[in-house]
């Protein structure tokens, strides 16, 4: 007999049996597969081991308690991310359980008192939230994760008293990694994930999550010194003037000069061709509707994140974030997906965006999250036409229905959404299509 000193964490989902009760067999079985994608990839990158996974729950081990804690932080961040994409009928919410203690291992299973006591505990926590017991508390890095006392519990069979702690939710210290770092208001913080990515940035940039993507010409460069990685859609026919201006750096009016009067574009032609490396660049497009703006100070923090490396990145992103802050409330969220997409971090991106369209009906986002819909990663591409069909844009419809038709690069590869089964940008243009109102 083999024993063993582990972390246990077992998770599941609320409302599963009566949500499948209302569901056919497909969508059930889609749940499932879009749930192990959400989770399983972040219980591998905390060095967690599945041990099995029966409907919505899963068991799985860690040998250290730090990192099971941790593993259930970025999980509900994960989720929070998913959800916001989604209406409240399709979105997840799970909840997250953590014990720790000497079990018997057989046969790829565990058993033992550990494992009764950590599926009890999950039995009392939450939706959204992370439940650990005293036993966790007592050997985790409280350094590390933040924590709160919920109490003490008499478990149905399990002899005394547990007492049980939970993760309290974000902001905490740690997000000012800088002493002129500015922590989120309360009412920011209201709109960020609720444990403020404390443990999901750690593993985020090594995981293939479908929804990040490596910031190969990050969606627009500086007219004259870098080069646009690709043509932007123009997803909206709309006047952007004063705060709703767009940046020179968008590069998006490639595909609506197209479309203009000869009798503008000759003249546009012969300006743009001495604009040069200009930073404060303004192109007033009258016949076409189309103000671009060169950015502004904001901005500029924002594209000196792209390249930079090490302390000088994290300094500058500092910076790009204290800049935003002092920007008008209608615009924050545009920009944090800008400052996202700097980093390399499309799924947050997309994630901002899909907010700046949703509360503020921001006409940037939504024409960003529609260009998306082109970015030659095929996990991005699935992800923007998840959250437009979830605004339901109507805007984005041309775009949807040529991804949904033509599908794009890395079509059907392996390690598709969040790093598991196959990338099918085209069937997620196709639901989003059907999301979208009758025309």
């Amino acid at each position: 007999m083999k024993t063993a000193n582990l972390a246990i964490v077992f998770t599941d989902i609320k409302g599963f049996t009566e949500r499948t009760s209302r569901q056919t067999l497909e969508e059930n079985q889609r749940l499932l597969q879009v749930h192990e994608a959400l989770l399983a990839p972040l219980f591998k990158a905390f060095g967690g081991r599945i041990i099995k996974s029966i409907g919505d729950a899963f068991l799985v081990t860690f040998e250290s308690p730090t990192q099971a804690v941790l593993s259930g932080i970025a999980i509900q961040d994960r989720l929070w991310h998913h959800n916001r994409q989604l209406q409240e009928e399709e979105q997840i919410h799970v909840r997250v359980a953590v014990n720790v203690g000497e079990v018997r291992v057989e046969n790829n299973d565990i058993f033992g008192e550990p494992v009764n006591i950590a599926a009890r505990v999950e039995g009392i926590t939450d939706a959204g939230e992370v439940f650990f017991t005293e036993a966790v508390y007592l050997s985790m890095n409280k350094a590390e994760v933040p924590s709160q006392e919920v109490g003490s519990f008499e478990l149905k069979g399990i002899p005394g008293k547990i007492r049980v702690f939970r993760v309290p939710r974000a902001p905490y210290r740690v997000l000012a990694p800088t002493p002129d770092a500015v922590l989120p208001t309360p009412e920011e913080a209201s709109s960020l994930p609720p444990y403020g990515n404390l443990a999901l940035a750690r593993v985020e940039s090594n995981l293939d999550m479908g929804q990040r993507a490596a910031a190969v010409g990050q969606g627009a460069v500086a007219v004259g010194q870098r080069a646009a990685a690709g043509a932007v859609a123009v997803g909206q026919r709309a006047t952007v003037l004063g705060k709703q201006a767009r940046t020179a750096t968008d590069a998006l009016w490639a595909r609506a000069y197209a479309k203009l009067p000869s009798s503008i574009t000759s003249k546009v032609s012969s300006t743009v061709a001495g604009w040069g490396a200009c930073a404060g660049l303004v192109v007033v497009l009258l016949g076409g509707g189309l103000l671009v703006n060169g950015g502004g100070p904001t901005m500029r923090a924002i594209r000196d994140v792209e390249g930079a490396t090490g302390t000088e990145k994290t300094q500058r992103v500092n910076e790009a974030k204290r800049l935003i802050k002092l920007e008008e409330a209608d615009q924050r969220a545009y920009l944090s997906g800008r400052l996202e997409e700097a980093q390399g971090n499309m799924g947050a991106a997309v994630v901002h965006y899909a907010a700046a369209v949703r509360k503020d009906g921001n006409g940037r986002a939504s024409s960003r999250l529609i260009s998306l819909l082109k970015h030659e990663q095929c996990g991005v591409r699935s992800s923007a036409a998840t959250a437009v069909g979830g605004l339901r844009l109507e805007d984005a419809r041309g775009a949807l229905e040529s991804l949904a038709d033509d599908g794009g690069p890395n079509e059907g590869t392996a390690g598709g959404f969040l790093g598991l089964g196959t990338c099918d940008s085209k069937q997620a243009a196709a639901d989003a299509l059907k999301r979208l109102p009758a025309n």
